[in-house]
């Protein structure tokens, strides 16, 4: 088996794991805050434990998931 066969698994394991970490991601903003309402009184906060932790994996899952997709671009 090549990296060519093997690389649409690798894509989908980690398109499915970056789903399950930016669903565990907390956020408090609303639905309208997210398009650039105000969130009502909402309070800044910085990220600790657990939480930091799966805001970085989920930054180094992506940066993977984008690798593989232009390696299988360059290699198809």
């Amino acid at each position: 088996m090549t990296i060519v066969s093997i690389l649409p698994y690798i894509q989908i394991g980690l398109a499915v794991l970056l789903i399950l970490l930016v669903l565990l991601q907390q956020t408090d903003a609303s639905m309208g805050a997210a398009f650039g309402g105000s969130s009502g009184g909402s309070i800044e906060r910085t990220r600790r434990g657990v939480e930091r932790t799966v805001f970085q994996l989920t930054i180094v899952v992506a940066i993977i998931f984008v690798i593989s997709v232009i390696a299988s671009i360059f290699l198809v």
